[in-house]
């Protein structure tokens, strides 16, 4: 049937994205206090959704009923969690709920007759629930001032996410939403983790996350329903069931390939990654070593005697008060006809060059390079910046280091 295969493929890409996360998390910060807590949730309920996906594909009702053990180890899952955000133990009689109600609920479901298969499912339901509910109100009504700027901040965003899942957690259970074409459960915990992990990043790296996200979730939106469109019989069910497996798809690939990325790209040292290792002292020293990377392979260093053709007295009040030029930000608040920017216009034609990094305006020092458009992003255009700095701050070669 088609709400079987469109729950166990949610399913499965719920457990996928979920332990891709969980890999990212730990390789963030292996021995975090909280990794281990964070990680041991997500395993707990990447089990769920993989012994859930395989059961509905398959039909096996012994794995649907293996999988309600950690369905119902989820909550205290919760509290180990919200225990390592607040950094303090919760009430003691909250946590023993969380545990013997767990393994309660774990051995009722696995072991107990299937003729209280629904009422079962009742309690678990409202067990799962009200974890999570609990949990939410804990981390809002936490003591702020005990913990850092940045653990408030983390907090309010895992507080709003465990709210925010609630609702796709009533889906998973027929006796509370029997008209519902796809359980949306794992599909919420997606939205969850990417949450959590874009919550991980500095200010300007949330915001792109977030519009990131948008951008894949209005967009696998999109892609399900056409497809849903190319179907002869296509009705309100079978739509919502093409884009629930639609966005589960596209956030798990999401996932993965944001965590492949941050991978390849540890393993392949970036430009001040390589500054930052290197021995060399001096200026010119600091410019080979950028000559090896290749956005600045083309970087060329031109003191005043070079640029002798471009004016340099004309050129020293304008670079005065700049640290980069970009070609295509030309004529840089002035009049194109500026006598200055003419002559900075020629030397990045006559070079080739896309940027200029002022080290000097008097006397007129200057790194040119050529940054290809494949590699002009706003990462490119921040290590520049940088490395104009670093670049500055640098010694010259002394005169007997210049001669040895």
């Amino acid at each position: 049937m088609p709400g079987v295969v469109a729950d166990s493929v949610v399913n499965l890409c719920g457990a996928i994205g979920l332990a891709v996360a969980a890999a990212t998390l730990h390789r963030r910060d292996p021995r975090g206090p909280l990794t281990a807590r964070l990680v041991a949730l997500l395993a707990v309920v990447a089990a769920l959704f993989l012994l859930r996906g395989i059961a509905w594909w398959t039909d096996s009702a012994t794995l649907d009923r293996i999988s309600l053990i950690p369905a119902a180890l989820i909550p205290l899952g919760a509290v180990i969690v919200t225990e390592g955000l607040l950094r303090r133990h919760v009430h003691r009689r909250l946590k023993v709920a969380a545990v013997v109600g767990g393994l309660v609920l774990a051995l009722a479901g696995a072991l107990g007759p299937v003729e209280l298969e629904n009422h079962h499912t009742m309690v678990l339901s409202a067990f799962q629930l009200a974890g999570f509910a609990v949990c939410a109100v804990l981390l809002l009504r936490r003591d702020r001032p005990s913990l850092l700027a940045w653990e408030n901040r983390a907090i309010d965003r895992v507080a709003f996410g465990a709210l925010i899942v609630i609702p796709f957690i009533i889906t998973d259970f027929r006796v509370l939403a029997p008209d519902m074409p796809v359980r949306l459960g794992a599909l919420g915990a997606l939205l969850a983790v990417t949450a959590i992990l874009i919550a991980g990043a500095s200010a300007e790296a949330q915001r792109q996350g977030v519009w990131l996200t948008l951008l894949r979730i209005s967009g696998a939106a999109l892609l399900g329903a056409a497809a849903a469109a190319l179907s002869p019989d296509v009705d309100a069910a079978q739509l919502t069931r093409f884009c629930a497996v639609a966005i589960a798809g596209v956030l798990t690939i999401g996932l993965m390939g944001d965590a492949l990325r941050a991978v390849l790209e540890a393993r392949e040292p970036g430009v001040l990654d390589s500054i930052g290792a290197s021995t060399a002292i001096t200026r010119d020293e600091l410019i080979a070593e950028l000559t090896r990377q290749p956005v600045f392979e083309s970087a060329r260093r031109c003191r005043e005697p070079a640029l002798a053709g471009y004016d340099p007295p004309v050129l020293r009040d304008f670079l005065a008060s700049r640290r980069v030029l970009r070609r295509a930000d030309a004529p840089w608040g002035r009049a194109a006809t500026d006598p200055a920017v003419e002559r900075m216009v020629a030397l990045m034609d006559a070079r080739h060059a896309t940027h200029v990094i002022v080290l000097s305006h008097q006397p007129v020092d200057l790194i040119v390079l050529a940054v290809s458009v494949i590699a002009a992003d706003p990462a490119t255009e921040t290590a520049l910046a940088l490395v104009g700095r670093l670049l500055l701050q640098a010694p010259e070669a002394s005169a007997d280091h210049a001669h040895m």
